[in-house]
């Protein structure tokens, strides 16, 4: 075969014998290795002339053209000269087809690339090239071990949970026990840093947290200057004990999250004791239910007479009392300096004092204990936005597998596609 097919071809090391097309449609290749000599895998002499045996081995290879691939390569066997060897026969090797394997090295990598940088599944990936789903496991793994475990250091780190499983009733002797399983996700939130994710660990509690930061050794624990994290007491404990320097940050997200829980709190007491029934679509503080969480100063003119439209339906006037709460809520955690926000702040109290509600005593409650970590987020403006961002891919990545059974895999997945992500 001429030169040009082996370079068409460009599989390092190996020539191209023949080309052929068989009667299933299969493009069948045939290739040997260019080298005439090869060591001896025990005692390292070289071999070479004329082989001892050549078999033929079936690999898979990347697809070419329109026609399914089938790649031969005739492996040739030769005799070890050295008579206290006690490796009397042995095969050529190569580094892009090892021993044992039946994918070239250059299919490994596309498989790995394919499964990292997009949030596909495995087995649609194993479909396309025409492998098995431990292959592309195991390409996946090996990349996996490949990559270092150092975690660099960070001057801004996020952390969060998100779900890992669904829930799950199992049958635990004498009870059903809940499973209930969580992760929690440590993000480098600094924007100039490529590589934000850091790592992963089970459960959602303040040991979980106390467990990863204790792995970092001292002098990594001793950059880190701000942590933003939502009002969770237990983490906030972890991470007071072992970054005491840190400052620590409450995500204004979920202050608003908070706050447009109260409304649909007090939406759905008023229609119960108004009513002795939950919302219909005839009722307009139901029907007009996701226009109460939205921001008044974005909501246009038909949006603000809808909304006193509802308000005027409502006898208690708890309900527009509720979204005025939200509203001066959202104007503290906007407030331009701090002695704005404290003035926003104090009328903010006035409110919730004025409308006597138990939901929104809860809230100013909440406000008034992480108060110090909101002046501290006011001050900073650091955000927990790259942290729900990695939050959102886990959900993905989660959705399209239909769920891990294995924690391990499941972090692997993760990590590899986020670091995927962005090298690209």
């Amino acid at each position: 075969m001429s030169d040009a097919t082996s370079l068409l071809f460009d599989l390092p090391g190996f020539w191209v014998v023949s080309v052929e097309v068989t009667p299933l449609g299969l493009r069948r290749v045939v290739v040997m290795q260019v080298a005439d000599e090869h060591a001896c895998p025990r005692c390292g002499v070289l071999a070479g002339g004329k082989p001892y045996d050549v078999r033929e081995m079936r690999v898979k290879d990347l697809p070419v053209g329109h026609r399914p691939l089938l790649v031969v390569w005739r492996k040739r066997r030769y005799r070890c000269w050295q008579s206290r060897c006690p490796q009397r026969v042995f095969t050529e090797r190569s580094e892009q087809i090892p021993p044992r394997h039946r994918l070239t090295r250059r299919l490994r990598q596309r498989l790995e690339q394919a499964a990292s940088r997009s949030a596909r599944a495995l087995s649609d990936v194993a479909a396309e090239y025409g492998v098995s789903w431990w292959s592309v496991h195991h390409a996946l793994l090996v990349k996996a071990l490949e990559r270092t475990t150092e975690v660099p250091a960070v001057r801004m780190l996020g952390l969060d949970e998100t779900r890992a499983r669904s829930l799950r009733w199992s049958w635990e002797g004498q009870r059903w026990q809940l499973s209930n399983p969580w992760m929690t996700s440590f993000v480098d939130l600094d924007t100039g840093q490529p590589g934000w994710l850091l790592g992963l660990v089970p459960g959602r509690s303040g040991a979980s947290v106390q467990t990863w930061l204790s792995a970092r050794d001292q002098a990594w624990r001793d950059q880190v200057e701000v942590v933003a994290l939502d009002p969770s007491a237990p983490f906030a404990v972890a991470v007071r004990r072992l970054l005491p320097q840190a400052t620590v940050v409450v995500d204004h997200w979920h202050l608003v999250r908070l706050a447009n829980q109260m409304v649909t709190e007090v939406r759905q007491r008023v229609t119960r004791e108004q009513l002795g029934r939950r919302g219909r679509t005839t009722d307009p503080a139901w029907a007009h239910r996701r226009l109460l969480l939205a921001a008044g100063n974005r909501l246009g003119r038909h949006g603000l007479a809808r909304l006193r439209a509802v308000f005027a339906a409502d006898p208690t006037k708890e309900l527009g009392a509720a979204w005025g709460i939200k509203e001066l809520l959202r104007q503290v955690l906007s407030a331009p300096s701090s002695h704005d926000a404290r003035h926003r702040l104090t009328r903010f109290y006035e409110a919730v004092l004025a409308a006597d509600m138990p939901e929104a005593t809860r809230l100013a409650e909440t406000i008034s204990t992480w108060w110090p970590e909101i002046e501290a987020f006011l001050r900073l403006r650091v955000t927990n936005a790259r942290t729900e961002g990695g939050n959102r891919v886990i959900k993905q990545l989660k959705r399209v597998g239909c769920g891990y059974r294995n924690q391990g895999n499941y972090e692997r997945r993760i990590l590899l596609h986020i670091a995927a992500k962005n090298a690209a």
